[in-house]
């Protein structure tokens, strides 16, 4: 399956600030967004999107009916949403970087549960054979996908990093 991870452009949020679920519109021109990376992808390519605006409104540009998929959003950071990242206890940090896969921000979702979904849409689309497509989505679910690929250990694809509005070509074999 040859899949096309594009990033959305950047959202309307000051630097420093932890946001993962939260529904942030975009900061920049979406049909300009879209006049760059249009050019990076086949014809005819299906577009799967999360269903925030910051990634919708980039697919609709792209593709006259984007699929939307819960499971390709990002990262639940429950009460850390929306929060600067120094005003976060250490000892939360300190707990997360202990236990990265396991650690749940409070209401918030673990590493692990973003994986499992990540790989449940993944499996889904090869049941359904899609041999290829664009995901418009989050830096975390591109880190999933990217680590599965070259088969990186978590403290490695977590650290990964993908600027807003990259094209990330990914072959799962």
């Amino acid at each position: 399956m040859q899949l096309y991870l594009i990033r959305h452009p950047a959202p309307q949020v000051a630097a420093g600030i932890c946001y993962g679920r939260t529904d942030l519109p975009l900061a920049a021109d979406v049909a300009a967004a879209a006049a760059r990376i249009a050019p990076q992808l086949p014809p005819q390519l299906a577009v799967y999107t999360s269903p925030l605006q910051r990634c919708r409104r980039l697919a609709e540009a792209l593709h006259p009916a984007p699929r939307s998929d819960e499971r390709l959003q990002e990262m639940h950071f429950g009460e850390w949403e929306l929060q600067p990242w120094h005003l976060v206890q250490r000892a939360a940090l300190d707990g997360w970087a202990a236990d990265p896969l396991g650690y749940r921000p409070p209401l918030g979702e673990t590493v692990a549960e973003l994986q499992a979904r990540v790989h449940d849409f993944v499996t889904e689309a090869r049941r359904e054979g899609i041999e290829r497509a664009a995901l418009v989505t989050h830096a975390g679910v591109i880190k999933v996908i990217v680590g599965q690929v070259r088969g990186l250990p978590a403290r490695q694809w977590m650290a990964l990093q993908f600027a807003y509005e990259s094209v990330i070509e990914a072959t799962l074999g």
